[in-house]
């Protein structure tokens, strides 16, 4: 977290790249009522392109410890998600990510096939397999979020797990909430 000369406080500020479909919008909702739930100001806000299923989405979260009055897009993010890692062709997804900031990937693959600079902390987590596994679809917005809490250390599983379960009562929200602390937990064991 970073001072903006007192106006803001502790502000942390996170991009979310994903797919029309993906849940990128939920997760941002699910980090900011998170936030909020541990007694912090959050905005959560999307921004479209074509808004049809599978095309670029790109959601924001802004967490701080003081009212938020910023109303703009991130463009310099602290950490970011990546929900497709097909994102990455063709596109900077890391333009504006500040120096020591946070990259979660959805893929299989290790953070060294990214070919992401050592200044940046990368973690991988295959969310997707994941999902299939233990929700039965490929919503992965849960497990992402999940994955970002165990490897920031911003957000409180107990809060997230509040929030999917208002989202989703019943069966569908807790197989979310353990597929989330499954995910949770892998990150939490991984060093980069």
């Amino acid at each position: 977290m970073y001072n903006l000369t007192g106006v803001i406080g502790l502000l942390k500020e996170i991009r979310i790249h994903g797919r029309g479909g993906q849940g990128s919008v939920t997760a941002s909702e699910f980090l900011a009522e998170a936030a909020f739930a541990d007694g912090l100001y959050a905005q959560a806000f999307p921004m479209f392109g074509s808004e049809r299923h599978g095309a670029p989405v790109t959601a924001y979260t802004r967490i701080s410890d003081k009212p938020i009055r910023l109303r703009s897009q991130i463009y310099e993010p602290d950490c970011l998600i990546i929900q497709d890692a097909s994102l990455f062709s063709g596109n900077d997804l890391l333009e504006g990510l500040k120096d020591g900031g946070l990259v979660v990937i959805n893929t299989p693959l290790p953070a060294s096939g990214f070919g992401i600079p050592e200044r940046f902390k990368v973690v991988t987590i295959a969310a997707t397999d994941l999902a299939l596994d233990m929700v039965g679809k490929p919503i992965i917005n849960t497990i992402m979020v999940g994955a970002f809490a165990a490897a920031s250390g911003e957000i409180h599983m107990d809060a997230l797990a509040k929030s999917v379960r208002e989202r989703y009562p019943g069966e569908l929200g807790e197989k979310e909430v353990v597929a989330m602390q499954e995910a949770f937990d892998r990150v939490k064991g991984v060093r980069t």
